[in-house]
């Protein structure tokens, strides 16, 4: 008798499907899924942006940013050694596309200085940020649409050096829609149109100190991880829902247009752009 199919045999694990409509779950330690420490984000690929206020100096090294931990250290000659992943140029190649909802738990940093996000990025444009922040605002995220020009900065009590929160935005072909810990915060009404798509980058940078204060001048370290980061294609599954609107938080919002700092709250000071 088969041994299977004999009463009381033990089953044969078997693996689970995937989630409907996840199309991409990261894995940092892939070298299929990211290129580390390369980006044409910066000039030439990298590894030095100083023209966007970074004191960036990127990195290939694992301890950086393939276990989620993307770290920072710094250098003899004043720059930092930075962590940063990017879809583009990976055998994958994955990138995000119009109607994408994309999901991650995020552990903010806490030293004077971090710069984290999460952000997309495709032949010189097509930027989306799925969050910035800085700690000398430590109750703020960013949140921009450069591709259409939206931007919001929001304020929440759960917003903290040090803190973990879930992220989530709708990559909307009419509305970029952001989402912290559950909650709509802000959807930008304008969207990314159709047919936009772009790479993934998840990375820390270095202030300069020209819109926000620069590393502590005894500080040789920071960090911030990433715990998951998936992207959904609800359109896999089922139509996609529409609407705008938003809630929670205390919000404002304004046009900003690609790669040029827009005006945050004046308790918030100026911004970056992740590009």
């Amino acid at each position: 008798m088969d041994e299977s199919t004999s009463p009381g045999a033990v089953p044969h694990p078997r693996v689970p499907p995937p989630e409907p409509g996840v199309v991409f779950t990261a894995d940092f330690a892939s070298e299929t899924q990211w290129v580390a420490g390369r980006s044409w984000a910066y000039p030439g690929g990298g590894p030095v942006n100083p023209g966007d206020n970074k004191l960036d100096y990127l990195v290939s090294d694992a301890a950086y940013s393939r276990s989620g931990v993307f770290r920072a250290t710094r250098r003899p000659d004043g720059l930092w050694n930075t962590g940063l992943l990017t879809t583009e140029g990976s055998p994958d190649g994955f990138m995000v596309r119009s109607g994408d909802v994309l999901e991650a738990r995020v552990r903010l940093p806490e030293q004077t200085g971090a710069w984290p996000a999460i952000w997309t990025w495709r032949d010189g444009d097509q930027e989306v940020d799925v969050f910035e922040y800085h700690p000398d605002n430590p109750d703020l995220l960013e949140f921009t649409n450069h591709v259409r020009g939206g931007s919001l900065y929001l304020t929440d009590d759960a917003v903290a050096p040090g803190a973990w929160v879930d992220l989530r935005t709708d990559f909307g072909a009419r509305s970029v829609v952001w989402w912290l810990n559950g909650a709509r915060v802000f959807a930008d009404g304008r969207g990314v149109g159709r047919s936009w798509r772009a790479y993934l980058i998840v990375n820390l940078s270095v202030s300069a100190g020209r819109y926000h204060p620069s590393p502590d001048p005894g500080a040789t370290e920071m960090s911030f991880e990433v715990a998951s980061l998936v992207v959904r294609r609800p359109s896999a599954t089922r139509a996609p829902r529409g609407g705008t609107g938003g809630t929670g938080g205390r919000a404002t919002a304004s046009a900003a247009g690609h790669g040029e700092p827009s005006e945050a709250p004046s308790e918030a000071g100026g911004a970056e752009s992740s590009s």
